[in-house]
């Protein structure tokens, strides 16, 4: 009886060794992954404390240990693109394999629903052209990763999700400004593109950002403020969603539209840094090419929109410093035009503006493909188009215009009658043009601050704006409005910006 209590207890033991014994690697990690070109390539995972590892890579053989928690990590030289490769990882229980690895570049793409919004489209948005779109969805040099939704109290070490292949199946979830985006850089750069979708709609900067950076910059305390608000608000919080399950299930029943809550979408992902804890610093220890970030609407609110470029200026560092890779390129689209009164996206457009001085970023403006009844444009070709030649010039360095006319500074002038004007002056202006339209969207104010209505015109690379009420403008400013309807553009096409001549937005 001793002797059988004996084997069976040995057999567990062994079981449960065997089980341990066992290399495993991120789901950032897995077949048809994308390895970073051109860079160190970073390989880790978990395995037995203190086991010895092998790793094989194309050529190439590198080794490493497990810590006391079995965490080990290992760099491979930097390679050329190509593929498909296998890599190996023995030396403690059965050898894992990864198979059909590519090595080109990696884009992690990341932000808010138009940066979430699918080639299939949203309920009542559908992407231009989508059947068509997601027929053609097929491409090779494409590989696709998807990182569900998730929050955390503090940094993971895992995602969910794992690399597919690009096919009209895996496309159509999958974001349309990333897609189109890396379909353009594939083509023109001829080499495999890893594209990496952490995005969660609805959401705000202060989520995506960690608590190392929101609890070091005194500046960076809105962000905490405002979940205090939400907080007090919440009291009934359990009780509420509830509530709203059953309005939401009875509404569907009846064919109706679910009623609007008072948070959107999940009250836990506006917790600060709760989405960078989930969806981003699980993704740090991977080699990247850079970033592509789409987001700002839900930072639109009154008190949050004067603060939004300090926290996104203050974003970009955190992940960076995080990525541990330098000054990684970091490309933003501002956001479009949209018809949402209460919101303040004229000072959101100009502080993503103004995060330009931020160094190797570059924004995609998207005010002319915007829609006035729907925050989720159709058009996402064009923003992935001009995230592209951000892209080329930026990343790639290609000697490409990728930006609109940008805000220089304003002048004044005295005309014969003794009338100022204000003359705006820009970089990448040459060729300015309104396409026809009458110009419209620009305001002067005077030393107070109070904006009006003003006429414009071109004249060269430049526009002369005043206002017959008022005699001594002092400040200038360009699509301020929710909706935004005529556009200046330069000779490649790009428009202008939203922008202020207003030094200080907290006035």
């Amino acid at each position: 009886m001793h002797l059988l209590r004996f084997s069976a207890l040995a057999l567990c033991t062994c079981a449960a060794l065997s089980m341990n014994a066992e290399v495993r690697l991120p789901n950032a990690l897995s077949d048809h992954a994308v390895l970073q070109r051109e860079r160190p390539i970073h390989i880790w995972g978990w395995a037995t404390p203190g086991a010895h590892l092998t790793a094989h890579f194309h050529a190439q053989t590198a080794l490493a240990e497990a810590d006391t928690l079995g965490k080990w990590s290992l760099y491979l030289q930097p390679e050329s693109a190509g593929g498909p490769y296998t890599l190996t990882i023995a030396g403690d229980g059965p050898e894992k394999t990864l198979a059909d690895l590519l090595v080109g570049d990696v884009w992690l793409a990341s932000g808010q629903s138009n940066m979430e919004f699918p080639l299939a489209g949203f309920t009542g948005a559908p992407l231009k052209d989508q059947d068509k779109e997601i027929a053609a969805a097929t491409n090779p040099k494409l590989r696709l990763l998807l990182i569900d939704h998730k929050t955390s109290d503090f940094p993971v070490n895992d995602v969910k999700g794992t690399w597919t292949l690009c096919t009209p199946e895996t496309a159509k979830a999958f974001s349309a400004v990333a897609y189109f985006f890396g379909r353009e850089i594939a083509s023109r750069e001829d080499v495999p593109i890893g594209l990496i979708d952490s995005t969660w709609g609805g959401t705000p900067a202060d989520s995506w950002t960690s608590l190392d950076t929101l609890g070091s910059d005194p500046a960076l305390l809105p962000a905490f403020a405002s979940r205090a608000h939400f907080a007090d608000e919440q009291t009934d919080l359990d009780a509420t969603i509830a509530a709203e399950k059953q309005q939401d299930a009875a509404a569907a029943t009846v064919g109706k539209a679910a009623p609007k809550h008072p948070w959107h979408p999940y009250e836990t992902s506006w917790e600060p840094a709760s989405l960078y804890n989930g969806m981003i610093a699980p993704l740090t220890p991977l080699t990247l090419k850079g970033f592509l970030w789409y987001q700002g609407e839900t930072n639109s609110a009154h008190d949050r929109a004067p603060y939004y470029g300090h926290l996104f200026g203050a974003m970009i560092g955190d992940w960076r410093a995080h990525f541990a890779q330098g000054n990684l390129p970091f490309l933003f689209a501002q956001i479009s035009s949209f018809d949402s009164p209460g919101e303040d996206w004229g000072t959101v457009r100009d502080q993503q503006r103004r995060t330009l001085a931020v160094a190797n970023t570059a924004m995609a403006v998207t005010l002319d493909v915007g829609t006035a009844d729907n925050v989720h444009p159709p058009d996402k070709q064009t923003v992935g188009a001009r995230f592209a030649l951000a892209a080329r010039a930026l990343a790639y360095g290609e000697r490409v215009t990728y930006s609109g006319p940008a805000f220089l500074q304003a002048t004044a002038e005295l005309s014969k009658e003794g009338k100022t004007s204000l003359r705006v002056w820009f970089a990448h202006a040459e060729g300015l043009t309104s396409r026809g339209k009458t110009l419209s969207g620009f305001e002067v104010a005077g030393a107070d601050h109070h904006f009006i209505p003003a006429q414009a015109m071109i004249e060269g690379n430049t526009v002369i704006v005043n206002s017959a009420s008022l005699s001594a403008p002092v400040y200038v400013r360009y699509g301020w409005a929710g909706v935004v309807t005529a556009w200046i553009y330069n000779a490649d096409g790009l428009p202008a910006s939203t922008f202020t001549s207003e030094q200080n937005l907290t006035h």
